[in-house]
């Protein structure tokens, strides 16, 4: 196989690639959807839960990125 074969062949395979990946992107965009719609139902039933999730969701990620620049400012 000389270099323009090989180089089609690349190519051809990059194509394939970027098909494979558009499609599992739409895929993951409709069970993104359909994720969301389950999360809307729960937070209308169970408002005070979804309340404390996101509260202590929100002091998780606040507290990591305090540590991180903490560490930052200590170097």
């Amino acid at each position: 196989m000389n270099k323009k074969q090989v180089k089609k062949k690349m190519q051809a395979m990059g194509k394939n690639v970027k098909v494979i990946a558009r499609k599992e992107i739409a895929k993951a965009k409709v069970e993104l959807a359909k994720a969301g719609k389950k999360v809307e139902a729960y937070i209308k039933k169970n408002p005070e839960k979804a309340a404390i999730i996101a509260a202590g969701i929100g002091a998780a990620v606040g507290a990591a990125i305090t540590s991180l620049v903490v560490k930052k400012k200590k170097k």
